[in-house]
């Protein structure tokens, strides 16, 4: 059959199942699994005559949609919190892998000009993390105790301020990027150029070392989960300026949807990230060093396995249930 023909005969079918993913066209999860093989059936047709063909790779795109749609649909066991986290988010955060590389890249050179600025501005310090929490860090550093700004309150007290805190800025990071992604970045920016002089000026205090045990224990759950907060922000402006085959009030409804799951993936480590610094941080130069060591980099193989690698394996996983539909 000619390629012309082929695509002619099922075009309409084809953009119909593009309706059902879109959410345009309801179906019930058996109709879904019908659709699915019957889509199945045309890849492996267009792999056999068009190899090389655009209608394979669109309808190898498309298939590998109508089953991640099937996932999110089908009648499981699973409990639906456990999926979310265990696929729904991985594969969203795959999806927009590049829009996490673009966080990163912006948090480290707003972090970049945080240290800087502290190396050729001494004032500059002051007048981000002000004068009186300044000094005050000053005094503690002198009686070496660099974290004593977070032994002050009651544990329980300052755990739940804390988490709310955070939350909330990571809130902003994301609500903001409705600005076309311009709101997140400077709010990434205000917060990155605060972390790197933050840091700088622990260094200049002789300090680093210590501060480090502290902040990091965690900082690693809290900064990291703000660079991903930062990336659902890029998302959410991308789908209002590049809507691309959309119309742009559906891309934006899609670039929400994408988006908020991914930023509710970071809640849990925002708590974590709560917890420790209400009931750990404080205790952070009392504990021995190995122990704040596994602390930090135990969190920073969750957190970044999570973010990083685990997607690719879900991704590879999803894709080879397809591959092995078609065999």
């Amino acid at each position: 059959m000619r390629e012309v023909y082929f695509i002619k005969q099922n075009k309409e079918k084809w953009l119909g199942i593009e309706q059902v993913i879109q959410g345009k066209i309801k179906k019930n999860p058996d109709d879904l699994s019908s659709l699915y093989i019957n889509l199945i059936n045309d890849l492996s047709f267009a792999q056999t005559y068009y190899p090389k063909s655009n209608t394979t790779v669109y309808l190898n795109h498309l298939s590998s949609q109508i089953f991640q749609k099937i996932y999110k649909t089908k009648r499981v066991e699973e409990n639906r919190l456990i999926y979310f986290f265990k696929t729904e988010v991985p594969l969203l955060v795959y999806q927009y892998r590049r829009y996490l590389l673009y966080a990163f890249l912006f948090f480290i050179l707003f972090t970049s000009i945080g240290v800087l600025s502290a190396i050729y501005d001494k004032d500059f310090v002051n007048i981000i993390l002000g004068e009186s929490y300044v000094n005050e860090t000053i005094e503690n550093i002198k009686n070496d105790n660099a974290v004593g700004v977070y032994q002050s309150g009651s544990t329980w007290g300052s755990t739940i301020g804390i988490i709310f805190n955070n939350i909330k800025v990571g809130a902003k990071l994301y609500i903001y990027g409705v600005a076309g992604g311009v709101g997140t970045l400077f709010a990434l920016l205000s917060n990155s150029v605060m972390l790197g002089s933050f840091q700088y000026f622990f260094y200049d205090y002789g300090a680093l070392k210590d501060s480090a045990r502290g902040i990091w224990l965690h900082g690693v759950f809290e900064i990291f989960a703000m660079v991903v907060e930062a990336m659902c922000g890029l998302i959410l402006g991308a789908s209002i300026l590049f809507p691309k085959t959309f119309s742009r009030f559906n891309s934006f409804k899609k670039g929400f949807k994408d988006s908020f799951k991914i930023f509710l993936s970071t809640v849990p480590f925002t708590i974590c990230a709560g917890i420790i610094e209400g009931y750990v941080t404080r205790h952070a130069l009392k504990m021995p060093l190995a122990l704040n060591l596994v602390i930090i980099l135990g969190s920073l193989a969750i957190i970044g396995f999570y973010y990083f690698v685990y997607p690719s394996i879900v991704h590879k996983k999803t894709n080879k249930h397809i591959d092995d539909a078609i065999l």
